[in-house]
């Protein structure tokens, strides 16, 4: 898997210039903050983030799935099962992970006040996928990590759910406008933005629904799944009640964001439970 990287980073590219290109022509929502506002600060917390994993974890998590292969480590490495269908499996228990890992973050109020970052954004945009602060996506690497251990998954499927999930989070996350009867199909299948986009709203019910990003089944079949926001896509807001000014898109005030604003009023509000 010396190629790892280099496969990752020019599947990011390619589908964050697709999806931007598609904003651009036909977006879902008009945008009241422009890019030049919001996308300089996203972007550098994906680059931030992305440097520190490769500092910390060279290898990321592919090179320690590499080690469970070769030690036969893991629930997959324990069971005689064709390599096709050990890869769907693997990436199928990952994205169940993932998603529950993604309730747990809104269910903690101190892992909230990371992921709460993410949801403070004013706007909802391709861009809006790939912010996250540094912490969360470290906390998120050793929990991948543990998942990947128990399951035995394979360098492959690794990369194959990582690069899923990543172009996945950034269409979910996308401005983009798909017709109705389209996005009500494919909302069986993949996550649509319209769909995720309900979890941006800043009413609590609605922010506590749709944590999936790859697939909805998980929504679905555990009961978190909400079909629109009551304000329609149009009229609902996007955000956190704390954090509504502009200046706070700036960088350095996102990295500091889950130091700002008091525990204990966060702790008073039963909504931040799902």
């Amino acid at each position: 898997m010396d190629n790892e990287a280099l496969i990752r980073l020019s599947c990011f590219v390619s589908i964050f210039v697709a999806l931007a290109s598609w904003e651009f022509f036909a977006p879902r929502r008009t945008q009241r903050i422009s890019r030049w506002v919001r996308w300089p600060s996203n972007i550098g917390l994906s680059l931030i983030s992305t440097i520190l994993v490769r500092i910390i974890s060279p290898s990321a998590v592919v090179g320690v799935a590499l080690v469970a292969e070769q030690r036969s480590l893991g629930l997959l490495n324990l069971v005689a099962i064709p390599n096709w269908l050990a890869i769907i499996l693997a990436v199928v228990l990952l994205d169940l992970a993932v998603y529950f890992q993604h309730r747990v973050f809104h269910r903690i109020p101190m892992l909230w006040r990371l992921h709460r970052m993410h949801h403070a954004d004013l706007e909802f945009d391709v861009t809006t996928g790939s912010r996250f602060h540094p912490i969360e996506i470290l906390i998120s690497l050793a929990f991948k990590i543990v998942v990947v251990l128990l399951l035995g998954t394979s360098a492959i499927a690794v990369l194959v759910f990582e690069v899923l999930l990543n172009g996945t989070a950034m269409f979910n996350h996308g401005n983009i406008k798909i017709p109705v009867i389209t996005d009500k199909f494919l909302r069986w299948m993949v996550v649509t933005p319209d769909m995720h986009r309900v979890h941006h709203s800043i009413v609590h019910d609605e922010m506590n629904s749709n944590f999936g990003f790859n697939v909805p089944w998980w929504d679905r079949l555990l009961g978190t799944y909400r079909a629109q926001p009551k304000a329609g896509h149009d009229g609902m807001t996007i955000g956190v009640e704390q954090f509504r000014s502009p200046a706070e898109l700036r960088l350095d005030r996102l990295l500091m964001q889950p130091f700002l604003s008091g525990l204990t009023a966060e702790l008073k509000k039963p909504e931040n439970s799902d």
